[in-house]
């Protein structure tokens, strides 16, 4: 995707060959800018405060941060301690495991002189495939667009296609592209009239701060809504579709994915709006069944439920960002990170391989 006419991934390999560039999303969509890390310790914090976030990345995250930690040391130990403190970093996600187990596993069986080397060189080709398995979401994404625009009746023709999507799951949730966002700019690229209803998705904001900062820079005309709005839309027909991501996807289907995605779902299905779910294969959790009893739910701090981040708007500090608290002192605050959406309520998983029923039978016959 492209910055002020510059094209950018959401991380990269430094010139110097030994540390990692990646966009400090905490700024976001305020500030562009971006943090160089050089060690194992930090590549785990930028995980675990989300400088870096969504499923892909932080998967590719943690094998780069794999092979910063054998740079520095390439013993059996340090590994053995890399990959538990990386993955130890975000435990919904299950893209962080699949991707150290990849780089560990690959490193594992070589001299130590040779590790280094080759987890950087495994990083590297897990962030291409995660490009290469977006962007092809991305074309299996469009022709259901294509086709449910098509199917609306003649009174509808011509005006905008309507998406609404929650949480980010764009271009900054990967490498490139995107996942729930990647069929949204191949729609724009292809002519189709498409106009998004962004979440604003509290407590974090990812939607507003990150999904309206990629549609913008894009061009994709979109509307910024309250978490809340989602359900009257669709009431009144302003919702041609909904597509999210997910963060961990069960063999039977069941997705989990930012907090309230389960009640987007809830609202689409009592409202005949279909509702896609778009995935690469590594979010695929083939060892879990039931999402809602086995699918480890994060808890954030609630001081992200309390307090919110912004640019001052006035006066001396204008134009500065600047915490603020929400709610009265005293007042607890709970911040469950994810929530699971059944698969009985997913008309679709859209994946870089085509598109699947949300069932083990439906994965399977794509991933057999």
């Amino acid at each position: 995707m492209k910055i002020d006419g510059k094209a950018w991934r959401t991380i990269w390999l430094e010139p110097d060959g030994r540390s990692i560039g990646v966009i400090d999303q905490i700024q976001l969509p305020h500030q562009f800018t971006t943090r160089t890390l050089r060690s194992c310790e930090e590549a785990a914090e930028a995980i675990r405060t989300m400088v870096v976030r969504g499923a892909p990345l932080i998967g590719v995250t943690g094998a780069y941060g794999l092979m910063l930690a054998l740079q520095a040391d390439p013993s059996d130990a340090a590994l053995a301690a890399a990959f538990e403190q990386l993955n130890a970093t975000r435990p919904t996600a299950v893209n962080l495991r699949w991707a150290l187990e990849r780089v560990r596993d690959r490193v594992a069986p070589l001299p130590p002189a040779e590790r280094a080397e080759a987890a950087r060189t495994e990083a590297a080709a897990i962030a291409d495939e995660d490009v290469a398995m977006c962007e092809a979401i991305g074309e299996h994404g469009l022709a259901i667009f294509q086709q449910l625009a098509a199917a609306r009746p003649a009174e509808r023709q011509g005006q905008p296609f309507n998406v609404l999507t929650h949480c980010n799951a764009g271009w900054l949730a990967t490498v490139d592209w995107g996942t729930a966002l990647a069929p949204i700019y191949k729609a724009h690229r292809a002519g189709l009239n498409i106009h998004v209803w962004v979440d604003e998705t509290r407590p974090r904001n990812q939607g507003a701060s990150l999904t309206a900062y990629e549609l913008g820079r894009e061009g994709v005309p979109h509307t910024v809504i309250v978490d809340n709005a989602g359900g009257h839309l669709m009431q009144h027909g302003q919702v041609d579709a909904v597509i999210v991501g997910t963060d961990r996807t069960t063999r039977r289907g069941d997705v989990c994915n930012k907090i309230g995605t389960y009640l987007k779902a809830l609202a689409a299905h009592d409202n005949n709006v279909p509702f896609y779910v778009a995935l690469p294969a590594s979010t695929i959790d083939w060892t879990i069944d039931d999402g809602v009893a086995e699918i480890p739910i994060e808890a954030r701090s609630a001081r992200e439920v309390t307090h919110i981040q912004g640019r001052v708007d006035g006066g001396p500090a204008a134009g500065q960002l600047a915490t603020v608290q929400l709610t009265p002192d005293g007042s607890e605050g709970f911040n469950p990170a994810f929530d699971v959406t059944p698969a009985r309520l997913v008309t679709a998983l859209i994946t870089e391989r085509g598109v699947a029923p949300a069932s083990e039978d439906g994965l399977r016959n794509l991933y057999a």
